[in-house]
């Protein structure tokens, strides 16, 4: 009897338990794990590929450039480290065409979205024709820049544009819109919040009409007004929404391009930093080296803009 009750333990020990697992190095790099590796690699190494090639090369290649100076077109370069950064903004043009780049971005980023939450409330009505208010509105987002500018060159026109035309009916002469620098920045400034109100009006929509009704109804039933609804439970459940385009809006305000090459091709009053650095390089002055230091200063803001809003304003965002 002892004796089998010692074999019958015997097997049992030998008998491995059964939540023993094989150790984690082979466990992690198992047939099926290699094989996840592997599609991995196969779907993402392409796009890592050419985003590496085409964003990041140009990137390092621009901030050498920057250490140059070089006449574009010319086959030498002299190596003058950070006086490209010293003469711009020692320049009296540094402050011109920051403050410039400033305006226009607080203004478009600021105009684009109020004006678009106020079309997103009047959209989200449930009134008849709304399908085709929606379409109507967001159509001069994805209408080619260069083609708003020059139809919108038409209707500043101070001689024979529409806007001059109705000012003449009305006993007033039109304003010098693109000779003046300060109106200049200005015409600008509203074909862009103008183009641009549609994204913003879209996004906000989305926003809106995922908002939870139940609660929104519970609040009507308690008494409060649709200015209190709105303000203390719409804004607060809108703030990733509104997070979300105050990123977006900025940077593609900061890096806008087109409609100011079509419609100040000088730059009189409408000089921001990326328009900047296009005159520099390709302008009159084909100062390359000097060009590439205005954009690495460009860059250098857009990435600090970025990283303080998800530092910081992302804390006050509210996420269900």
């Amino acid at each position: 009897m002892t004796q089998q009750l010692a074999d019958q333990q015997a097997r049992i020990q030998a008998v491995p338990a059964s939540g023993t697992h094989a150790p984690a190095s082979r466990k992690r790099w198992s047939g099926r794990a290699r094989r996840d590796f592997f599609i991995f690699l196969a779907l993402a190494l392409p796009n890592l590929l050419l985003i590496a090639v085409f964003t990041y090369l140009p990137l390092i290649n621009n901030i050498y450039y920057s250490t140059l100076d070089w006449t574009l077109g010319s086959a030498t370069a002299t190596v003058v480290g950070l006086e490209n950064y010293i003469t711009f903004f020692t320049s009296a043009d540094a402050v011109k065409v920051l403050g410039t780049t400033a305006a226009f971005t607080a203004v478009t980023v600021g105009g684009s979205m109020a004006l678009g939450l106020l079309v997103a409330l009047a959209l989200n009505s449930k009134v008849r024709g709304t399908t085709f208010a929606r379409s109507a509105v967001f159509a001069p987002y994805v209408l080619s820049g260069v083609g708003v500018g020059l139809v919108w060159l038409f209707i500043f026109d101070p001689g024979y544009g529409v806007l001059a035309w109705i000012l003449r009916g009305l006993g007033q002469q039109s304003p010098q819109w693109v000779n003046d620098p300060q109106l200049s920045l200005v015409m600008v400034i509203v074909v862009y919040v103008w183009k641009n109100l549609g994204y913003c009006a879209v996004v906000f929509l989305a926003g809106l009409q995922s908002l939870p009704q139940d609660v929104m109804e519970a609040a009507s039933l308690d008494g409060a007004s649709s200015f209190r609804r709105f303000l203390s439970m719409a804004m607060p459940l809108l703030s990733p929404t509104t997070f979300f385009l105050l990123i977006t809006t900025m940077l593609s305000s900061l890096q806008a391009f087109d409609l100011i090459r079509i419609m100040t091709p000088l730059g009189n009053g409408t000089s921001t930093l990326i328009y900047e650095a296009y005159l520099q390089a390709f302008g009159a002055y084909n100062r390359a080296g000097y060009s590439a230091a205005i954009s690495v200063v460009l860059f250098a803001i857009l990435l600090i803009i970025t990283v303080v809003q998800l530092r910081f304003v992302e804390r006050k965002v509210h996420y269900s």
